[in-house]
């Protein structure tokens, strides 16, 4: 018998155990489905106080409860560690790190690349390396691959190496790890058929694809496909703005056609771990190829540049009551980055804040996700929503819309309203 199908027969039996570096947004709900379908998993992070959390069985994010953390942790079926010398021990290796940007805009495999060097130096004949972190097409082979050879193992006979992307989507209700389709790709047939074989009791469906950059470049196109199409909606809200036109009611009848049509909504710019970095690693990709990926580069100018519109429609704001941004107040509702969650990376809140403090404005915030804000080297925190908090301000900016935000009570009391996620319509830039 090869190792692969050792690996796909203890597989069957759930016999493996999974080990899963970094434990963060990706990691943890993926820790969580394989324990329910009846893996053992050993997690990796290198932050001491997510692990010591996690060992008590308190959970770090939000997608995973208390609950189902302590469920999981039941029979010692999920235990966390800082220390990489105990990645001997797993059969099945998930890389979930980060891979955010330089600061100039190129992608940052840091995190990845410590990875490697870690699994080099305990790698054995058996075992198979999954990454799932969001890169551009060429990393697991042009990165990871060289590293886990230079232990003197064999891909594809002695250890496997794939790639599946994760899909994960923060405070949605409906699609999580389990139900959400995976996609896998190998170096070698063996590497796939090993990795599927390792998720399918976990994932609902799998859909294999012939190599990892195919993996790699699904996850891409998917959020680069977002990003273009966004850019769209916010250019289209710009020209309705300018034309006096409501865009709101030009989507929802757009909308109402059942072929050729797909809804995409403006707002105050790109946030999250995905749509604002995606389409740069491709862009990064292709500029060492000599290609300029033209749509892909003008929505990202697009997008970038929304968090700027939204200020002008503060400053209108602050002119109809005589008032400058230099010492006015504004409260911006809700920085985090999507509806009911507490995740900020990448908010355009955070621009609006630097925008708005750049041109003298004092700034607070209130959003019920997010109590405390460490932004810059300063420290915000979140105010409670009065009538007096919202009569005191000059004008409220909402960004960031959450269920449990009474935004009656910033309507009747405010003196001015700026509404990112709607445009000149409805609620949109309106004193009432």
């Amino acid at each position: 018998m090869t190792r692969a199908d050792e690996l796909i027969a203890k597989a069957d039996q759930r016999d493996l155990l999974f080990g899963i570096i970094g434990l963060g947004y990706v990691g943890l709900p993926l820790a969580v489905e394989l324990i329910k379908a009846g893996y053992r998993v050993l997690g990796f992070d290198v932050d001491p106080k997510v692990v010591a959390g996690l060992e008590r069985g308190e959970s770090h994010v939000k997608d995973v409860s208390h609950e189902d953390l302590q469920q999981a942790r039941a029979d010692d079926r999920l235990r966390a560690t800082t220390d990489m010398s105990r990645l001997r021990e797993p059969d099945v290796i998930s890389i979930c790190v980060p891979t955010p940007l330089s600061k100039f805009k190129d992608p940052d495999m840091s995190y990845i690349q410590s990875a490697g060097r870690a699994l080099t130096k305990t790698l054995r004949a058996g075992q198979i390396v999954i990454l799932e972190s969001t890169t551009y097409p060429g990393t697991t082979r042009e990165i990871l691959l060289p590293e886990l050879e230079s232990s003197g193992l064999s891909v594809g006979t002695d250890f496997f190496l794939a790639f599946s992307p994760e899909r994960v989507d923060p405070g949605n209700t409906t699609y999580q790890t389990r139900n959400t389709p995976k996609v896998v790709g190998g170096i070698t047939p063996d590497c796939l058929r090993v990795a599927m074989a390792c998720y399918q009791p976990a994932i609902d469906t799998l859909v294999p694809v012939s190599t990892t950059e195919a993996a790699e470049l699904v996850k891409l196109l998917e959020n680069t496909f977002r990003s273009v199409n966004i850019g769209l909606a916010n250019e289209m809200a710009i020209v309705c703005d300018k034309l006096g036109v409501d865009v709101w009611e030009v989507i929802d009848a757009a909308a109402t056609k059942p072929f050729g049509f797909m809804r995409f909504l403006p707002g105050p710019g790109l946030g999250g771990h995905c749509i604002p970095i995606d389409p740069h690693y491709l862009a990064w990709k292709m500029r060492g190829l000599n290609y300029k990926t033209r749509f892909v580069d003008l929505a990202g100018e697009v997008n970038t540049e929304m968090p700027l519109f939204w200020i002008r429609k503060v400053t209108d704001q602050l002119n109809i009551q005589s008032k400058s941004v230099r010492g006015a107040n504004v409260l911006v509702l809700g920085v985090a980055y999507k509806r009911d969650v507490e995740d900020i990376r990448e908010s355009p809140a955070l621009d609006i804040i630097n925008l708005l403090e750049g041109q003298g404005a004092e700034v607070r915030y209130h959003d019920p996700n997010v109590p405390e804000l460490n932004h810059d080297g300063k420290v915000y925190r979140s105010v409670t929503l009065t009538p007096d908090e919202v009569r005191h301000a000059d004008c409220v900016i909402i960004v960031t819309d959450h269920t449990n935000v009474d935004y009656d009570l910033v309507r009747q009391n405010a003196k001015s309203v700026v509404d990112t996620r709607n445009v000149l319509g409805r609620t949109s830039s309106t004193s009432p």
